[in-house]
C-alpha cells in the first residue's frame, strides 16, 4: 500500500465518519473517532452493498459506501447502548 492510498483511505474514512456522526448524532465525534468509524463503516457498507448486488466505483462511490456503513455502525452501537 502506498502513502497515497493510505491518505485516501484516511480521508474517506474521516469524511464518512463525520457525515455519519452528523446524520445520526447531530455532530461529529472528533477526527480520530470519525476516521475509525468511517473505516469500519467502509467494511460494513462494502459487505451490505455486495449482498445487495450494488457496485459503487470511484471516490464518490467509496464515500457513499463508507458513509452508509458508518451510519449502520452508529445505529447498531446506539441500540446496544440503549439495551445495556
Amino acid at each position: 500500500m502506498s502513502l497515497e492510498q493510505l491518505l485516501i483511505i484516511l480521508l474517506i474514512g474521516g469524511v464518512a465518519g463525520w457525515i455519519a456522526g452528523v446524520l445520526v448524532k447531530g455532530r461529529g465525534h472528533g477526527i480520530i473517532v470519525n476516521i475509525v468509524v468511517g473505516i469500519i463503516g467502509a467494511f460494513i457498507g462494502g459487505w451490505v452493498f455486495t449482498q445487495l448486488g450494488i457496485v459503487a466505483g470511484g471516490l464518490i462511490g467509496q464515500l457513499v459506501v463508507a458513509t452508509v456503513g458508518a451510519i449502520i455502525l452508529l445505529l447498531i452501537l446506539r441500540l446496544l447502548k440503549r439495551a445495556a
